[in-house]
């Protein structure tokens, strides 16, 4: 299979989910990604994120995918001037420091593009790079509350504000800027004379998309979106939790049908779309009781022959079980560095499913490539046992 960037160079200087996010992606597509990291305190963060294992964590395992890591100091001269040797020929370069960090290391577009003027140059932050809140470190979570997403995520029965669990907003971040990036070489294709340019990204952006739907209703609507006029939910049944999403009012004798109550075809407080919506409350309490008096299994069955959407609530664990999964090749099942069993890694859509002992698949440790990458870029033996002594580079 042809891979669209195959013989791209890219520079990596980005840590956390969504820049590394969007470098992976660049990779998977073939081209080669150098991630340059600190050689101290672990190199990227996200290796530390959660439960550590022996040269990752679950953040950093699937953003490392197909990358080759150098462990490189950028706050010395020597580790500077090997920077710019990797820079020499890049066809992207991307960070994800605070607005103004790059510029002191000495790495600004303005900078870069003297020496490359085709280059993508790409940068990611939290906020964006100009505004009084440009400088303010920011995580997913932080961006959940900020964009509104923690205060719509309010528990059913405490009504407080939860963030979701995922890193939901690095990842839509991460993809934003792998299409910002691909759709910028795709007009460079088009239009030669049109090279170099400057993208930024942030995870406010990656907030606001996620959220664009809710936002546009909580705004039109006044802030409290109108309720739907069915009976969609989480429900105990018999023996877990099934959901059930019915949006089209032609959901609604069927669903009685699967429930086997009609009277509720001909209860006034639920006749017509409006009614149910005004006594939706009163709805659900009643429906609640039917659920639970057969397993989700049954349910799922019933509702499905009648055209209800719906499914089984699983833990991650049982999502990976299902035979679904399996027959579609949803996950892939890798070895990885460090890591006593294989890991489930999702398979990304338009490639090959992921294989172990290919460079597509493997999560490279800290600093595992520093000496072939510096090899090819000039530096000689003694060069690079020269810069580990004086610790500028990391040698595993």
């Amino acid at each position: 299979m042809h891979l669209a960037f195959e013989g791209l160079k890219v520079v990596d200087l980005s840590a956390g989910v969504a820049g590394p996010y969007s470098t992976m992606l660049l990779a998977q597509h073939g081209a080669d990604v150098i991630k340059v990291e600190t050689p101290h305190n672990s190199g990227d963060w996200a290796r530390i994120l959660g439960m550590p294992y022996e040269h990752h964590s679950a953040y950093s395992l699937y953003s490392t995918l197909g990358k080759r890591s150098v462990a490189l100091d950028l706050k010395t001269p020597e580790g500077k001037s090997v920077l710019w040797r990797l820079i020499e020929g890049a066809d992207i370069f991307v960070e994800g420091f605070r607005p103004g960090a790059i510029q002191r290391l000495g790495f600004s577009y303005e900078e870069v593009k003297k020496r490359e003027p085709g280059i993508v140059y790409c940068s990611v932050s939290g906020f964006g790079q100009i505004g009084e809140m440009a400088s303010l470190p920011a995580m997913d979570p932080v961006l959940q509350a900020f964009v509104g997403l923690t205060d719509d995520n309010r528990g059913e029965k405490d009504r407080f504000p939860h963030r979701v669990a995922i890193s939901a907003i690095d990842i839509v971040s991460g993809l934003l800027g792998f299409q910002a990036i691909a759709t910028t070489l795709y007009e460079q294709q088009k239009y030669p004379e049109k090279k170099g340019r400057f993208l930024e990204w942030n995870l406010m952006q990656g907030g606001a998309t996620l959220c664009a739907i809710r936002t546009i209703a909580h705004y039109l609507e006044g802030g409290r979106p109108q309720p739907t006029s069915m009976p969609s939910g989480v429900y105990d049944t018999a023996d877990g939790q099934i959901n059930l999403t019915m949006v089209r009012p032609s959901d609604w004798v069927p669903f009685c049908e699967a429930i086997e109550n009609s009277e509720l075809l001909t209860d006034e407080r639920f006749s017509t779309h409006a009614a149910r919506a005004k006594n939706l409350a009163s709805l659900v309490a009643l429906v609640r009781p039917t659920f639970a008096k057969e397993s989700s299994a049954w349910w799922l069955e019933r509702l499905a022959k009648r055209g209800i959407m719906c499914a089984r609530v699983n833990t991650y664990s049982e999502f990976l079980q299902e035979e679904q999964v399996k027959a579609t090749g949803t996950i892939s099942w890798l070895t990885q560095p460090g890591i006593s069993k294989d890991v489930p890694t999702p398979n990304i859509p338009g490639l090959p499913p992921f294989e172990n002992a290919t460079n597509r698949a493997h999560a490279p440790y800290l600093g595992e490539n520093t000496v072939s990458v510096l090899t090819e870029h000039g530096y000689s033996e003694a060069q690079i046992q020269a810069l580990s002594s004086a610790n500028v580079i990391k040698i595993p």
